[in-house]
């Protein structure tokens, strides 16, 4: 974590904000001419966990956790907070962290991740960001703030590229060798880098992963995918329809709305550079694309900071 001294905390208008994803939620302070004072991580989170009694207490317990790292550094006036698979129907999670902060439910602003993700690319009208995480999506704001979007339907369903992707189809690809020829694994590394994040090549092992741990905990499993990508033409091969995937949802936006300017952005895109590569080689030569470390939760701080400098009246 980085701070400054605490008598510079206690004075300054403070922005938090928030970064919430299957695999870990970030959060920053920033101050109102846009320093980053602060920043940190929990463990990850979704809107869609308010839809249950366990979902909500563990989402509240993340919170708490992550409003006590922030407290412990300064007292911010305002929250822009961007959550994976939020709809805008739920005020719990506005009053959820007033509360924790001690603040007025209209001094915090929840919405997607991914306009968070979108705002620390663009400005509203100039590009296209693609974003692959857990899950995938291509997003468009436009110059009106009207929201457009290609893929980020959920993993059961596509989110084709993102880190669910690359797992699934890496397990899916192993146990249909082992239907066709028992022990064969033993010859992949792919199927032992898999393996042995598992703990074991007993498709118990398997069954319990993909069917008992949360989509972020599954998504994780890319990493061992990206590993053996090198050696493995299997593994290289499914992060390169990875990215093709994620080029067919900037390519959606672009029939609909025209070219403009493609950012790649997100965890899993940064897995293996041959992700990036066979997105590029699948878009026109002409479109522009670019790749960049998303810094989500810093551009949320900074519009909250300038929202809570809007409110004081301070500068």
């Amino acid at each position: 974590m980085i701070s400054i001294p605490a008598t510079n905390t206690d004075t300054a208008v403070l922005g938090l904000g928030i970064d919430a994803g299957g695999t870990q939620t970030r959060w920053a302070l920033a101050t109102v001419d846009g320093a980053i004072v602060a920043d940190g991580a929990v463990e990850g989170l979704s809107a869609l966990q308010m839809g249950s009694d366990a979902g909500r207490a563990a989402m509240h317990a993340t919170f708490t956790r992550l409003c006590q790292a922030v407290l412990a550094v300064g007292r911010p006036r305002a929250v822009v907070a961007g959550l994976t698979g939020f709809g805008g129907d739920d005020v719990a999670l506005t009053q959820a962290l007033a509360a924790l902060l001690a603040l007025d439910a209209a001094d915090v602003s929840v919405c997607n991740d991914i306009e968070i993700a979108y705002r620390d690319s663009f400005d509203p009208g100039q590009g296209y960001l693609v974003y692959a995480g857990t899950g995938s999506i291509a997003a468009w704001i436009d110059t009106d703030g009207v929201f457009h979007r290609a893929g980020g339907r959920g993993v059961l369903l596509d989110d084709g590229g993102g880190g669910y992707w690359i797992a699934r189809e890496a397990l899916r690809h192993i146990w249909r060798r082992e239907d066709e020829a028992p022990g064969s694994w033993q010859g992949s590394p792919m199927a032992g880098a898999v393996f042995a994040h598992l703990g074991g090549s007993d498709w118990s092992l398997s069954r319990t992963f993909m069917y008992g741990q949360d989509r972020g905990a599954i998504g994780r499993l890319a990493l061992a995918v990206a590993a053996s990508a090198d050696a493995d033409p299997l593994a290289l091969d499914i992060l390169q329809r990875a990215g093709q995937e994620l080029a067919r949802l900037a390519l959606a936006l672009t029939a609909r709305y025209g070219p403009r300017p493609v950012v790649l952005a997100g965890r899993a895109a940064q897995l293996h550079p041959a992700i990036a590569v066979a997105m590029r080689a699948a878009l026109p030569v002409s479109l522009m694309m670019e790749q960049k470390d998303a810094r989500a939760h810093e551009a949320a701080a900074k519009l909250a900071a300038r929202a809570a400098s809007q409110r004081t009246g301070k500068n």
